[in-house]
Order: structure tokens, then C-alpha cells, then sequence
């Protein structure tokens, strides 16, 4: 069967099982386009290329499906290269299809011609140029492949416009390149190994479970629960961990690391055998590393082979998929009970200070728990990047997986908003988008994107007229010295408007109660500016490089 190789990509998706690309036309996808015209597909133009791969992230998060964005050449490729990142940090499974200038002109300085697959090593699983019409359909296929095998990653595709528009014959997907497909090669921890750590558990007197973000790509939050529930073990979670075990559960005492709660990082700090879950151990999590360890034991359960002593000594590395060797290891855990290592724990627990949750005034981590008390439990949370994602880090109650989306590793301020909308096309279900008024205003036509397509969504602008997470670094180690973090008033329920969406502003917590209703009442994207306190900041807090139990004392006059 001969076809165009526009239309052996759309083919192949479909083969693949997408229902959905994000995307922007350029001249270099005019002829993927001209396919798209009429494929069984949803095929969702966004505002610009930095937004459709946000929203295929989005959408791969949300579903633990592959995301697709397709952008052109030059500009439209290089306007895609923070969202690879984002993915790539955070292990989320994308395929980018990007158009590139005709063969005979590469190399040649062309029109928007880039080497796109040059820039994108480093943050790519795998990436390839397609030079040769009957290499298009296998490059294709082995791209999903690696996307989704192992540790999920992105991958891109570069293709030149001629090959978009000659014909190649359709190869069938033979049984050998299924079975590749579907059974990829993996590192498998010995059976020693789950004796050797049943062991150290089994006569552990202040064990820790820690679940990373590689703990949700394995789904092992059920098997999880049983293990802390059998080893009687305190819960804490790294950023990209919330969610895979429930928030609400009684062991869980949440986040750990820089922004972690008092009584997660003291368990963590003073543990004698420490069960860390897929987590990759990142400055953020364990502050000053030659001082993590300390005087505790380490098992580590990691898919990926790399990340085993890359930044932290482990004593038991269990290398294989998560869920599966947990399996093996829970049969040789035994009962027990903890109630001394307990005891201390609840007491950590009960001296952090709360008192920006009490609802005397409108602040952030109040709104987090009225969030967490009014909407349906299962609402997908979408957070930008600052002082919002730490909040909702801290005080959101997620109690499933995939319902706490937020870009961890690169940090990428300008997630929120399309990363929700690709979560829309995902789900059935409630999102709720949290930012800055910083990070908003960089993606913020998104939402003219989310009016267009008819997504209700609601989006939440947490308003403290400053980059916040900047200024408060400022104020505790710059002797507040705010530079060029101060922002001027914005109109942003104007703006909503202008989009076609509606609004409402909240300067108190009854008036941010009302807009809520009110948002959840409404049939189209809503957006909530919440009007904070400049000095609200985000505590507890660990200075960087400092131990997780050294936490900053802060002056309170302070602004």
C-alpha cells in the first residue's frame, strides 16, 4: 500500500493509539496538516509552540498516555525545546513531530532551517532526522516505543517537507518489532537483594517510605500502602510523589526536602533504614548530600540503573520496574509496630506552625485546604512554579495518582496553564489550574486557547504583585533587596474576558468562597485572581546546601 508520508504519520498515530495532537502549522508541516485536514483525530491548534507542548505534557500526565505535539521547522521546532526539557526532568512520556526544510536543503542555511536534533541531545531520549523515505514509519514506531519503555522520556522526530509529500510503501508492523515494542529489556534486581532489604526493614525501629515521582510511572501506590501499612512505616513524598500514595492517608506526613513539613524531614533526617521509591534524590529532596545519609540505611527502588549512587551512596539498590519489585519484596516483610519511632513523629508533626491555614485572612495555604474541602475528590490539580506549587504542594489533599500535575525538575514557570488544558483533553474530570501572577502571564493566551475549544477549567491566580518565590530568596538571604521582582498591577479578569472566558477577583477567603461556587457553577474557563499578602512566604523552608532539619528562622516583620 503506497501512501504519503503525511499520511503514514497519521497512520502511525493512529496505529499508536493517539486521539489527540497539539500543535502549531509552519511551512515545513503544511503537508502533515493537509492529512490532519480529515484524520479521525482531535487535532488542537494553541497559541503558540511553547503551549502545545505543555498541553501534550499535560495531556501524557494526566492519561499515562504518550503525548504528541507537532510544530515546524526553525522557530516553531526551538519554541518547543523548554517543554522537552520539562519532560525529559520529569520522565514524561512525549513523541514531537517537527517539519524541517526539504533534504536537498539541509545544511545549507535555509529558511527556518535548525538543527533541531543537534539542540534537543541532551534532553531527549531519542531523537532522529529522517533523511530517507522508508526509514520514516520504523523511526516513527521506535520513537512511541522509546517513549513509553523503561523510564518514559520525550523523543522527536524531524522531517523534512519532501518526505511529507512523497510516496513510500506502508510496512506492516512485524511480530518481532510488536514484541520489542511491548517487552522492553530491563535490569532485574537478584533475589538476594529483596531478602537483604526485608531484612533491614524487618528490624528497623524508625523506618521511612520516601515516594518519588518514579513511583507514579510504575503505579505502585496501592502496593506501597501495603508495605508502610505492614512495616508500620511514616509516609513522605517528594514533589512528583504527591498524590501516589493518598494525601489523607493517616501515615502520610508529606512533603519532604527543601519546602518539606517539619515532621517529614525530621523523620527523614533521624531514620535508621530509609525506603526511598523512585525518587532521583535532587538537591531539593536531601539539601546537603555528604550529609543526607548520616547514620541510616538506604534501599533504593529505581527502574533506571543510572540513577542508583549518581547522587546519593545507597546501601540496597533495587533496580527494576517499581511495582514489580515490590511484589517480590512484601511476602518477606513482616508485621510490626512502631509506637515509640510514632510517638516522636506526631510530636514533630504538631510543632510546625499553621497559622497562615486559619483563614484570619485570604493567603495560599488557606485556599489550598478550602480547595481540598469543596471540590470533587477527583479534581486534577495543575500547578506553575514558585511559592503556588509549594503551596499546593504542602496543604493540597491529592489522594490519587495522576491528579497532581506540576513541572518538578526544570522548574518551568508557564507550565500551569497549558499543561491543564492538554489535561482537559485527557480526562473527564474537574481541573483546577494554580499559578502566579508571574508564570500566568507567560502562557496566559492558553486560555483563549481553552475558550476556543470549549474546556471548562478553572484557573486560579494567586496574586502577590511580585515573583514570589524570588522575593522571598530576597528577603532571607539579600537582605531584601527586590530587584526587578516587583510586578505592576495587571488586569487579569479583564484579560479572561478579552479570551472569552469569565472571572472574578477575591480579596478575602468569603469572597474567594463565592467565586469558587461561582466557578464551578460556570460552563466555560474561569479564572480566580486571588489577592495575597506580598509577605506571605513559604514556610517551613531549608536554606539550599543546609541539612533538611536546619530550617529558616524567619523575621516575620520582615517585607
Amino acid at each position: 500500500m503506497k501512501l504519503k508520508g503525511s499520511q503514514a504519520i497519521v497512520k502511525v498515530l493512529l496505529e499508536q493509539g493517539v486521539d489527540t495532537v497539539f500543535g502549531y502549522p509552519g511551512g515545513q508541516v503544511i503537508p502533515l496538516y493537509d492529512a490532519l485536514y480529515d484524520a479521525p483525530l482531535k487535532n488542537v491548534l494553541t497559541a503558540h509552540e511553547q503551549g502545545a507542548i505543555h498541553a501534550a505534557d499535560g495531556y501524557a500526565r494526566a492519561s499515562g498516555k504518550v503525548g504528541v505535539c507537532i510544530a515546524t521547522s526553525g522557530p516553531g521546532a526551538t519554541n518547543i525545546v523548554t517543554g522537552l526539557a520539562t519532560a525529559y526532568l520529569d520522565s514524561v512520556p512525549l513523541v514531537a513531530i517537527t517539519g524541517q526544510v526539504p533534504v536537498s536543503n539541509l545544511g545549507r542555511d535555509s529558511f527556518q532551517e535548525i538543527d533541531i536534533v543537534g539542540v534537543t541531545v541532551p534532553i531527549t531520549k531519542y531523537n532522529a532526522l529522517v533523511r530517507r523515505s522508508e526509514d520514516l514509519v520504523p523511526i516513527l514506531r521506535k520513537a512511541f516505543a522509546v517513549a513509553k519503555e523503561g523510564r518514559p522520556g520525550p523523543v522527536l522526530v524531524d522531517v523534512p517537507s519532501n518526505l511529507q509529500v512523497a510516496e513510500l510503501e506502508w510496512p506492516d508492523l512485524e511480530e518481532k518489532e510488536e514484541m520489542e515494542a511491548q517487552e522492553a529489556s530491563q535490569e532485574v534486581a537478584n533475589e538476594g537483594i529483596f531478602q537483604e532489604a526485608a531484612e533491614l526493614l524487618n528490624n528497623a525501629t524508625k523506618p521511612v517510605l520516601l515516594v518519588g515521582g518514579g513511583a507514579l510511572s510504575s503505579d505502585a501506590g496501592a502496593e506501597l500502602v501495603e508495605l508502610a501499612t505492614k512495616a508500620d512505616l511514616p509516609i513522605v513524598n517528594t514533589l512528583m510523589g504527591v498524590g501516589v500514595v493518598p494525601s489523607s492517608n493517616e501515615r502520610s506526613l508529606g512533603m519532604t526536602g527543601m519546602h518539606g513539613h517539619i515532621a517529614s524531614n525530621m523523620a527523614v533526617v533521624n531514620a535508621d533504614v530509609l525506603v526511598v521509591a523512585g525518587s532521583r534524590f535532587s538537591e531539593r529532596v536531601t539539601g546537603d548530600r555528604t550529609r543526607y545519609v548520616g547514620k541510616k540505611t538506604i534501599i533504593q527502588l529505581d527502574i533506571d540503573p543510572s540513577e542508583i549512587d549518581k547522587n546519593i551512596a545507597v546501601s540496597v539498590p533495587v533496580v527494576g520496574d517499581i511495582k514489580q519489585s515490590l511484589q517480590k519484596l512484601l511476602p518477606l516483610v513482616k508485621e510490626t509496630k512502631h509506637a515509640a519511632w510514632w510517638k516522636q513523629v506526631k510530636a514533630w508533626d504538631a510543632s510546625e506552625d499553621r497559622s497562615l491555614e486559619k483563614g484570619d485572612h485570604l493567603t495560599a495555604p488557606w485556599l489550598m485546604k478550602h480547595l481540598s474541602s469543596v471540590m470533587d475528590k477527583d479534581t486534577v490539580y495543575v500547578t506553575d512554579v514558585g511559592q503556588n506549587q509549594m503551596w499546593a504542594a504542602q496543604h493540597l489533599v491529592v489522594d490519587k495518582p495522576r491528579h497532581h500535575l506540576t513541572s518538578g525538575g526544570c522548574g518551568t514557570m508557564g507550565f500551569g496553564l497549558p499543561a491543564a488544558l492538554g489535561a482537559t483533553f485527557a480526562v473527564d474530570k474537574p481541573v483546577v489550574q494554580i499559578c502566579g501572577d508571574g508564570g500566568f502571564k507567560m502562557t496566559g493566551m492558553e486560555l483563549y486557547t481553552a475558550c476556543r475549544e470549549n474546556k471548562k477549567l478553572i484557573s486560579i491566580v494567586i496574586n502577590n504583585s511580585c515573583l514570589g518565590m524570588v522575593r522571598q530568596w530576597q528577603q532571607l538571604f539579600y537582605d531584601a533587596r527586590y530587584s526587578a521582582t516587583i510586578l505592576s498591577q495587571f488586569n487579569f479578569i479583564g484579560f479572561a474576558r478579552s479570551c472569552g472566558a469569565d472571572g472574578m477577583q477575591a480579596t478575602t477567603c468569603e469572597e474567594f468562597a463565592a467565586a469558587l461556587e461561582k466557578a464551578q457553577a460556570s460552563s466555560k474557563p474561569f479564572v480566580i485572581e486571588a489577592l495575597i499578602q506580598q509577605g506571605d512566604i513559604v514556610e517551613p523552608m531549608v536554606a539550599p546546601g543546609a541539612v533538611l532539619d536546619d530550617f529558616v528562622k524567619v523575621d516575620k516583620s520582615a517585607e
